[in-house]
């Protein structure tokens, strides 16, 4: 990472530190509820699984591609879970069995892009489509739109666990994973080469990078965390349904983009993306307390993705200055 690239990602920041502190205070003042413990654990509990999956996103994007099929993916899982724990398969089975499908996804878009060469957006919405029709289909051989009636009576005891009984394990595993992915990409192979790959990918090449080798890693990693999260969800949750992640992929989207990270490749970070994650949850959740409808809240992220996007462009406009 050279130098103006590290300076821009430090005033992004900034930026983002200010737009944080801001939202707090403009929200504190909107609702008498949102500075109470308990509405910060609920923020937490709400971008947990936004994090994970960003953790290994942000990563895919520093490389130069991005993953819009994690909210198919992230459903398909979560319902497969349900619908094969319901007839009897054992829940450390059906976790297992559910991330080698959500794995294979990944491998799936892996090889579209890094070895065929498919647009990322044309190979990962092409499977976005897949998982959650399979998701929906699912939904129908058991016989309705969604799975609730006869499961396990154990089925939600993993993802309402709460470690020392306090944490709640979705957050814990939240926590485990930025840790794992901080040291993933300043310390491994692997985050060197997504950055060398994003910089420049013909150098990365010539270098001796094994470039389709390491997206379609990236790939199935990212397929794996958006699978294991589906199942978290939906055994806290305790029933499954097919639209389960539907606008997952824009959320985490948004948190990667406003964290900082280059949507061509060759610089993000993990901090950035957990601030970017965090204007995330904090906007929507204080649009839910102050009862804004879902359509105007989905305006207002979609605002924020462009104001994320012309921030970051007039940070690299005046480094280039």
């Amino acid at each position: 990472m050279n130098t103006k690239i590290g300076l821009r990602q430090i005033d992004q920041k900034i930026v983002l530190g200010g737009i944080v502190v801001v939202i707090i205070i403009v929200m504190s003042f909107l609702s008498p509820k949102f500075l109470e413990v308990n509405n910060f654990v609920n923020i937490l509990l709400q971008i947990s699984p936004l994090v994970i999956i960003a953790s290994a996103a942000n990563l895919l994007m520093i490389s130069g591609n991005f993953d819009l099929s994690v909210g198919g993916v992230y459903a398909f899982c979560a319902i497969l879970h349900a619908f094969i724990t319901k007839r009897g398969v054992p829940i450390a089975a059906a976790i297992i069995i559910a991330c080698i499908f959500a794995i294979i996804w990944g491998i799936l878009n892996g090889v579209m892009v890094g070895v065929l060469n498919v647009n990322p957006v044309i190979a990962t919405i092409s499977t976005m489509y897949s998982a959650s029709g399979f998701a929906y289909l699912i939904a129908r051989w058991d016989g309705g739109a969604n799975i609730a009636a006869g499961l396990p009576s154990n089925f939600s005891a993993f993802g309402r666990t709460n470690v020392f009984g306090v944490i709640p394990i979705i957050i814990l595993i939240m926590i485990i994973f930025v840790v794992i992915f901080i040291i993933v990409e300043r310390k491994t192979v692997l985050g060197r080469y997504s950055f060398a790959i994003g910089g420049n990918r013909q150098a990365a090449k010539l270098s001796g990078i094994n470039i389709p080798g390491v997206i379609v890693a990236l790939y199935a990693i990212v397929g794996l965390l958006a699978g294991l999260t589906g199942v978290i969800q939906v055994s806290r949750v305790g029933s499954a349904f097919p639209n389960f992640g539907e606008g997952l992929e824009f959320d985490v989207l948004i948190a990667i983009v406003l964290g900082g990270t280059s949507i061509i490749g060759g610089e993000g970070t993990i901090f950035g993306m957990l601030i970017g994650a965090s204007i995330v949850g904090l906007v929507a959740n204080g649009l839910n307390l102050m009862n804004v409808p879902y359509f105007y809240q989905t305006v207002t992220k979609g605002l924020i993705l462009v104001i994320a996007v012309l921030i970051n462009q007039l940070i690299r406009n005046r480094k280039r200055a």
